[in-house]
């Protein structure tokens, strides 16, 4: 007897299933949204680069074309002769190294002293600590202008006045408060077990926060070292008041500008922003290690 074979079976047609409809709305508002961001980033950005723009284009410029209405925005007519003038006035020379050497000092200064301070504030709690904090942001309400007077006095009597380390010292202590802050935001980031595992592989407390704590924290040190030079660089009020001789380059510059005519105002300007582009062009990467990448 032969056995019964088995019919293959039958291919079924899967029957369609109505699906609903895509909601395309999230997309589009997610479109618009990184849109309207990049947007908002270049109108910030005009807003920044058409000053520093139209600085350059002036200090470039002949100083007929300056008088010149209505000027090019094209630099139709470049010439070295406004800011060569300005660089071969008196005083010059040393105010922008004066100023270099202040900036530089107090951004050692500051870090030496704040970022000792900001690991202390993340590591440690202590009573008052959001009092402490407070309290390092209200100094910065205080005006220069209420402490030049006793300040001058202060280093007349210390035999400092007049001097780089007088103008250096006062501009630590106006970045001090925002070094401690922005590092202490930093530190908080560095996770302790990474630190904790330094300490039991033989490092000593401050060989795991050269070794460790520092190196991760580079980006955040970064961005206080570009604060505390600009600030630095661009501070006028307490260098123009401590000193007499040794001035700052901002200093000099303010101290000038009323005797002087419009080709040395404008090469003035762009001479000072020049100094705080080039620190903050050579820190670029430590920035955007902090904005593109998280600490953990």
């Amino acid at each position: 007897m032969t056995a019964p074979t088995r019919s293959a079976p039958r291919a079924t047609l899967a029957t369609p299933v109505d699906l609903p409809p895509i909601d395309r709305a999230p997309l589009r508002r997610l479109h618009r949204r990184r849109a309207l961001q990049h947007l908002a980033a270049v109108v910030i950005t005009l807003f920044m680069g058409v000053p520093i723009y139209l600085i350059a284009l002036a200090a470039f410029s002949s100083r007929e074309s300056l008088n010149d209405f209505p000027k090019s925005l094209l630099p139709t007519d470049v010439s070295t002769e406004t800011i060569n003038a300005f660089l071969g006035s008196a005083g010059v020379l040393p105010a922008t190294l004066n100023s270099l050497l202040v900036g530089f000092f107090t951004v050692m200064l500051s870090l030496l002293v704040g970022a000792p301070g900001g690991y202390a504030l993340a590591r440690y709690g202590f009573r008052g600590r959001d009092t402490y904090q407070l309290f390092l942001l209200l100094t910065r309400a205080l005006p220069i202008v209420v402490l030049s007077i006793p300040l001058a006095q202060l280093f007349l009597t210390a035999g400092v006045y007049d001097s780089v380390l007088a103008v250096m010292l006062v501009h630590t202590a106006l970045a001090l408060p925002t070094t401690i802050l922005i590092t202490a935001s930093i530190f908080v980031s560095v996770p302790r077990d990474v630190e904790e595992a330094a300490l039991l592989f033989g490092c000593s407390r401050i060989g795991a926060f050269l070794r460790v704590v520092m190196p991760l924290a580079l980006p955040g040190i970064a961005a206080s070292s570009i604060f505390t030079f600009v600030l630095s660089w661009n501070e006028v009020l307490a260098a123009a008041v401590l000193t007499l001789d040794n001035r700052t380059l901002p200093a000099q510059v303010l101290t000038s500008l009323r005797e002087s005519p419009l080709a040395y105002r404008f090469a003035g300007g762009f001479a000072l922003v020049v100094p705080a582009l080039v620190f903050i062009f050579l820190m670029r990467r430590y920035l955007l290690n902090m904005w593109g990448s998280a600490l953990r």
